[in-house]
């Protein structure tokens, strides 16, 4: 058996093209879409991501500001500089970017941000409404792993669905929106006694705990969906998920690393900026 590859590009490819048309009206009705992302590391990797983020949204005719307060910011810095930006009505949506510097925390920092312009769930209010099944955004890789089950027409009502990590940026809400597609959600993490039993008996097995190889073929029932949200430097500059490349010959369906959930993530911070906007 070898899995068919859930390749995230051609959801990620239709998603912008949906975001494109709306940011084009808005844009004619003299309101153009602008997302502002606070950074404040040297992180070259976060760096990379965030000129991304502004490279892919530019060309769907989002306005990106990068508002970069270095490595040395303060929490009273970024907390003003978040507060600063939910008050201006001409950013419609806003996200904090990790690393962030020593003895800062994002899930406490995210509380400055206005939830109506949380455009990557961050904050304990929008997390908050998510769990409460209230309208929110969602954090922006939780929902691409639902997302590329949908697109892919994975059945998940009555399913048994293993999420493999508990944080708030994926894990959590991950299995929140889960439910709300009426799976039945086992969640495992670092602490998970003997965990190849729980993950060897799901037919949806999400991977998002941050540890290269973890999951490999003995954690892995059968023709399952295994959908990896790890992206773990390597030595030669590459990505590695979660999950041993190996495990392509146990199960039905898997998605690459890189190229899986990576471009939905992105395509997913346009499509609620632009939400934001038109609200």
């Amino acid at each position: 058996m070898t899995a068919t590859e859930f390749k995230g590009g051609p959801l990620a490819t239709r998603i912008r093209t949906d975001v494109a048309e709306r940011a084009a009206k808005l844009t004619e009705q003299g309101r153009t879409p602008r997302l502002a992302v606070v950074t404040a590391t040297d992180d070259e990797a976060s760096a990379w991501y965030v000129r991304s983020i502004a490279k892919a949204a530019g060309k769907v005719g989002i306005t990106c500001d990068i508002v970069d307060l270095g490595p040395a910011a303060t929490t009273a810095e970024i907390t003003a500089t978040l507060e600063r930006l939910s008050a201006d009505d001409s950013v419609h949506g806003l996200m904090l970017q990790t690393p962030l510097p020593a003895g800062a925390r994002l899930e406490e920092l995210a509380g400055a941000i206005d939830f109506a312009k949380d455009v990557d769930g961050a904050s304990p209010l929008s997390l908050g409404r998510l769990a409460a099944g209230l309208p929110a955004f969602a954090p922006a890789t939780a929902e691409a792993v639902l997302s590329i089950l949908e697109h892919y027409e994975v059945e998940l009502q009555g399913k048994h669905v293993v999420v493999v990590g508990r944080s708030t940026v994926v894990g959590k809400p991950a299995a929140h929106l889960l439910l709300d597609r009426n799976a039945t959600v086992t969640v495992c993490h670092s602490r998970t006694t003997d965990l190849a039993a729980l993950t060897g008996s799901a037919e949806v097995l999400v991977a998002a705990v941050g540890r290269a190889g973890l999951i490999t073929p003995g954690h892995v029932r059968p023709g399952a969906t295994v959908i990896d949200v790890g992206t773990n430097p390597t030595e030669d500059g590459g990505l590695a998920g979660d999950v041993d490349p190996a495990v392509a010959e146990v199960a039905g369906a898997l998605t690459p690393v890189p190229g899986g959930v990576g471009p939905v993530t992105t395509a997913l911070l346009l499509r609620h900026t632009v939400e934001a906007a038109e609200r």
